[in-house]
């Protein structure tokens, strides 16, 4: 009977494409409404095939528009059949972030894909999905989805059939906010047809769900053929020839006038404007948005070519509905055990007390959820690796069994790889803990320490230069020699001169000038005493220095300081240092470029016993214990909770590093955005430094070890003073009894008695404490058989008998 077109097929490409071939060869229009594989540029406008479907380059640029809204770091492609890893060729060509994972679903004809699925998010941990496939099996894939606990807020769907408003998800709309499935729509919904349809004035809306895009594809294929078809009649009548494969013979100008028009011709169909180019592609369309809400899927956006995704919602409606979902939600919070973080309180309703705790309390309370808390296995806060995969808290929540965690846990670089984490609550750097600085014991000749030994030497030259000085200079000058005073012994010679400035009397007036004491003989020249007036200023100056010196050296004790820095700790071997044996402490020093912390972590490593720790508690207690042999390397803040409870320890040099405390959230979590305009609003209410100081200052604080004392002087100051005192008077002691045996031996020879004796008596009178006054001692009368040998015994040891006044010596 002939043909004026042909329509389809719709299923097999292969058949499509013979039919394709055949209508160009008979000049017969080929309408269709599936997509095809991309028009090679040698085929020219003669073709007779008109495609209503989205071209697949134009469909990819759409798919890599909404994946990359979702900011990923990786993603899986899923695709059912070979025709579908053509379909997105472009997208995995063009896409170099995030990672893309290519899986294809298994061909079951049971289709159970539970066990697929399951390994997607066991090994591959990927938290966003792009699946291609037949929109049949799209409720069969969510619902084996939900089975092993694939569809969550944490996990998204991106279909890629434009037939996914015709699947049913009423099981998945009361759980608003959290199943997160888009896709795209090419029909328009609430289009009325055109005036000259057969179907005037119909409204599609109420059946929306039952149209497949193909079938209204081929609805639009036919309007426009309908439309070219009634503009060509108006230039003459048309005839629909009967055409054979076996003849060459074709339908003619008719033909192809008819798909000229079509290609020339746009309109509004069904699936909105329809605009083919010259090789009857359609690439210029535009895509409805659609996301799973309460009420089904909702457009939230549209997709053009030239403008790219706009949404209809702005981000703070978005933020808003992610808040409103998690009113009256429990979230599940994993916690890592330190002070005063997080700790164990039966008291409390969740079981939990610390910073932390009150912390999420207060973003709770603010966003109107509920909190359940539970230890990280093993108190790991752990981390995320590529080849060993997460580790403790990490684990957590990458693996669904924790919706947030919040400890002392560090934003790192490996951590984010993992998880999302919110912006930072806490900045602080690591630190160096150690037992503080003791006090040195003071020392017996402390009292010698407000001048250097130096300094001793010089005064001890010095006095001794100018008392040699003195003695010489009084010596040469002529008013230093006098004649001898009313002391002299009678019958002294008037011509005899006396210098009384000797070389003892020098050292003495010398040393008195010193201890500012003074002295019975001073110089008479005025060389004499030009030299004691500069000795007294030297004096003057330097007791003056001594004395206000000497008050704050006794007082302020000597501080014994093996280690200032982290330099310090690197260059000796005696004390030990660590770290947590699971923390970002630790993995600072193992990836940090600079040679002297790669130096200390070997040195941590190869430490035996191990100077790794558990905890950061065991820490401390390790450092108390120590004595002085290990420095714990740790948080700048946790240092300070601990100063403020431990007088022992402090905290030595500056911070190694900078680094924040957030709260970890899972991959992808949308509630990343809630928890962080918390965070802000406690932040600027000031709670967040109310928190702080709640939890970390003391109740009896430490004392300033910097206040000075200056009260008292104990017995370990000035015990050196008592010390030189003793010291001194033994000195004179065995002076003194130097001179007693030196004068008895003399008195004994002179009285003829043995030495003993006369000691004897004489320490009778010295202690038998009879006055002040001592007779002389002299020698007995001179008897007759006695030689004149008494004469050399020494003036005043005559012989009263005997008159010898005429040769008596002088002295």
């Amino acid at each position: 009977m002939g043909a004026a077109a042909v329509v389809g097929p719709q299923v097999s490409l292969t058949t499509s494409r013979h039919i394709q071939s055949l209508c160009h060869s008979l000049q017969v229009p080929h309408l269709e409404g599936r997509w095809s594989y991309p028009v090679p540029s040698s085929w020219t406008r003669e073709k007779f095939t008109a495609n209503f479907y989205p071209t697949p380059p134009d469909l990819n640029q759409a798919y890599i528009a909404l994946i990359k809204e979702w900011n990923a770091k990786a993603i899986a492609v899923i695709y059912e059949d070979n025709d579908g890893l053509i379909r997105l060729q472009e997208a995995l060509t063009d896409l170099r972030e995030p990672k893309v994972h290519l899986a294809q679903l298994p061909n079951d004809p049971n289709r159970d894909y539970r066990p697929f699925l399951k390994m997607i998010k066991m090994t591959m941990r990927i938290r966003h999905l792009v699946i291609d496939c037949r929109a049949e099996l799209i409720r069969t894939i969510m619902d084996q989805a939900n089975q092993i606990g694939l569809v969550s807020e944490y996990f998204s769907f991106m279909f890629t059939s434009l037939d996914l408003h015709t699947v049913d998800f009423t099981p998945y709309q009361i759980q608003q906010g959290r199943v997160n499935i888009t896709g795209f729509r090419l029909l328009r919904e609430g289009w009325r047809q055109s005036s000259d349809s057969c179907a005037q004035g119909q409204d599609w809306r109420t059946n929306m769900n039952q149209l497949t895009t193909t079938s209204m594809l081929m609805y639009d294929a036919l309007h426009s053929f309908a439309r070219a078809l009634r503009t060509s009649e108006r230039e003459g009548p048309i005839s629909v020839p009967t055409l054979s494969c076996d003849t060459e013979r074709g339908w003619g100008t008719n033909g192809s006038q008819i798909i000229r028009l079509m290609l020339q011709t746009p309109m509004m169909g069904r699936s909105g404007l329809i605009r083919l180019s010259e090789f009857g592609r359609r690439d210029d369309f535009e895509l409805d948005v659609l996301e799973l809400g309460a009420a089904g899927l909702e457009v939230v956006g549209s997709w053009s070519r030239a403008g790219g995704v706009n949404y209809t919602r702005t981000w703070g409606q978005k933020t808003e509905e992610i808040a409103t979902s998690m009113s009256g939600r429990t979230f599940r919070v994993v916690v890592g055990l330190a002070n005063p973080y997080v700790m164990e309180d039966n008291t409390t309703e969740s079981g939990f007390s610390g910073f932390c705790i009150d912390l999420m309390g207060e973003i709770a309370k603010k966003k109107k959820f509920k909190v359940e808390y539970h230890v990280s296995p093993n108190n790991q806060y752990g981390t995320f690796s590529e080849k060993e995969g997460p580790s403790g808290m990490m684990k957590e929540l990458m693996e669904n069994a924790a919706d947030m965690a919040i400890a002392d846990l560090s934003i790192t670089l490996d951590r984010e790889k993992g998880v999302d984490f919110s912006m930072p609550w806490m900045n602080l750097g690591i630190s160096i803990l150690y037992r503080k600085p003791v006090k040195a014991p003071p020392q017996l000749f402390s009292f010698m320490g407000p001048l250097s030994t130096e300094v001793w030497i010089y005064m001890g030259t010095a006095y001794l230069g100018v008392s040699v000085l003195l003695f010489i200079l009084a010596r040469l000058s002529p008013q230093e020699w006098q004649e001898p005073g009313v002391c002299s012994m009678a019958g002294a010679d008037p011509d005899f001169l006396e210098n009384e400035m000797n070389l003892r009397n020098s050292f003495w007036f010398t040393i008195g000038s010193l201890m500012q004491q003074g002295c019975d003989i001073n110089p008479k020249a005025v060389s004499t005493r030009m030299v004691a007036a500069w000795w007294w200023v030297f004096t003057l100056i330097m007791i003056s220095s001594y004395t206000a010196n000497l008050a704050a050296f006794l007082t302020a004790g000597r501080m014994e300081t093996p280690i200032k820095s982290a330099e310090d700790l690197a260059k000796q071997t005696t004390i030990k240092y660590g770290a947590k044996k699971t923390g970002s402490t630790k993995y600072f020093f193992r990836d940090s470029s600079k040679e002297l912390y790669r130096r200390m972590y070997n040195f941590m490593e190869s430490a035996r016993p191990t100077v790794y720790v558990d905890s950061s508690d065991a820490g401390v207690e390790r450092v108390i214990k120590s004595k002085g042999l290990y420095a714990y390397l740790m948080e700048s803040s946790g240092i300070e909770y601990v100063l403020e409870r431990n007088c022992e320890l402090t905290q030595v040099g500056g911070l190694l590093d900078h680094k924040s405390y957030g709260i970890a959230l899972q991959p992808g979590s949308p509630y990343t955005t809630v928890i962080n305009s918390a965070i802000l609003e406690i932040q600027e209410e000031g709670r967040l430094l109310e928190l702080k100081n709640r939890w970390w200052k003391a109740n009896t604080p430490c004392p300033d070890d910097n206040k000075v004392n200056a009260n008292e002087l104990g017995i370990d100051n000035v015990g050196g003073v008592f010390v030189v005192l003793l010291g001194g008077m033994c000195v004179a002691v065995l002076i003194a009894f130097s001179e007693f045996i030196w004068k008895s031996r003399k008195l004994a020879h002179a009285e003829h008695t043995s030495l003993m004796n006369e000691m004897a008596k004489e320490l009778k009178f010295a202690f038998s404490c009879k006055g002040s006054s001592k007779p002389v001692s002299k020698p007995e009368p001179l008897r007759p058989s006695q030689s004149a040998t008494y004469l050399s015994n020494g003036p005043g040891n005559w012989n009263a008998d005997v008159t010898f006044e005429p040769y008596q010596r002088k002295p």
